[in-house]
């Protein structure tokens, strides 16, 4: 794992639409992210980890805190080169995201995702994961197209 840099980027784009899981727009919202993090490095609203294998980028993961909350972290995107989905890579950035949130004091990890039939891969992995649907919003994205939330909860250091 290592930080992202302004060279990923046309590697990251190839990521990103070879998956077939992203429509454009939902492309260019995450290389706006991706490129608010480049910008501003002392930011602190979205941190980003990068997976390689063999010199190649595997694929990224970017998350953070959600803002006015009290140890709530999103996940926003995570994607791995559609070359090497199954060689464990996905789970390595999830489980990054993970202990680096839970070491920042999270308590819970939330992401979502869509109904669509086209992601039911994605959502596999998440039970994987240990992730629970929390919530579901019929309709959400389009009719048809429900937003499902996925959560994984922290046990909590108990204090003295």
């Amino acid at each position: 794992m290592r930080k992202l840099e302004a060279a990923d980027l046309p590697e990251l784009t190839r990521i990103l639409r070879q998956t077939e899981a992203f429509t454009p727009v939902e492309i260019d919202c995450a290389l706006e992210l991706l490129q608010i993090v480049l910008d501003d490095p002392s930011q602190t609203d979205y941190l980003v980890a990068v997976a390689e294998a063999k010199g190649r980028i595997a694929g990224y993961v970017l998350y953070g805190p959600v803002p006015l909350t009290q140890g709530t972290y999103d996940i926003y995107w995570i994607a791995t080169d559609p070359a090497l989905h199954g060689q464990g890579f996905g789970r390595l950035l999830m489980e990054h995201a993970e202990a680096d949130a839970s070491a920042r004091g999270a308590r819970m990890i939330c992401l979502e995702t869509s109904s669509q039939g086209s992601y039911s891969r994605t959502r596999s992995f998440y039970d994987r994961a240990g992730y629970v649907e929390e919530s579901r919003i019929r309709d959400f994205y389009r009719p048809g197209d429900d937003r499902i939330t996925y959560v994984k909860r922290f046990p909590q250091k108990k204090e003295n």
